[in-house]
């Protein structure tokens, strides 16, 4: 014997700590593997960011469908007028007896109306419709001169040519056409007013507005006797 302890930190032949008594064991890591979690917990995992993904795409995709499928005509584009103000002024004032639609498909609506006409000079109504199949209608009234080049029916019908006759409710009307604006026009001539019916409307629905044509009485002026 050399006199000398041996010393704590001796180690074993294949490098390890000793186990023996005055030496201290070094610990080791058991080998990383997968982590296995709770159902609850993976549900948590995938509502996050990959689930808010996938949502947002569903969304997208749903407001695309409502787009494509939604219809793009919008009927409250088009102004709906008010006539009956100026019907009552022309049969106040018009010497003429006043002819106005009634009856109309529920399809039509009016879109437009303008009364003209000042003293002792011809009276004028223009009333304009949006038809059952979205063309245009419209009808045009009037006791000033109908004939002739620049008078009524020519300025009317755009100047558009003859284009036969139509038999409608007992009425002979006079049809003309304008090709290149694609404008039908119902010609007839009552006693004292003349009637024009145009438009981009078909002659078929010019026919419906003027078999809706109907006199209309005069405002009464006289008083109303006491009894």
């Amino acid at each position: 014997m050399d006199g000398r302890e041996p010393a704590d930190d001796a180690t074993a032949p294949d490098g390890s700590a000793a186990d023996g008594p005055g030496t201290t064991a070094t610990a080791t890591r058991p080998p990383e593997g997968p982590y296995v979690v709770s159902p609850s917990v993976y549900k948590r995992l995938m509502s996050g960011l990959p689930g808010f993904t996938m949502a947002m795409l569903a969304s997208l995709a749903l407001v695309g469908l409502v787009i494509l499928i939604t219809p793009r005509h919008n009927e409250s584009a088009t102004p709906h007028a008010d006539y009956s103000s100026d019907l009552a002024g022309l049969t106040a004032v018009a010497p003429y007896q006043v002819l106005a639609p009634q009856g109309l498909p529920p399809q039509w609506f009016p879109t437009s109306t303008r009364l003209s006409g000042r003293g002792q000079g011809p009276i004028s109504w223009h009333l304009g419709f949006s038809t059952a199949s979205k063309e245009f209608a419209a009808l045009e009234e009037s006791n000033e001169t109908p004939d002739g080049a620049g008078h009524f029916i020519d300025r009317m019908t755009s100047q558009g040519h003859p284009d036969g006759t139509a038999q409608i409710a007992g009425v002979t009307w006079d049809r003309t056409f304008r090709p290149d604006k694609k404008q039908r026009s119902l010609v007839h001539r009552f006693p004292g007013v003349t009637i024009v019916l145009t438009g981009t409307a078909s002659y078929d629905e010019l026919g419906v507005l003027a078999a809706s044509l109907k006199p209309q009485p005069k405002p009464s002026s006289a008083a109303t006797p006491v009894g």
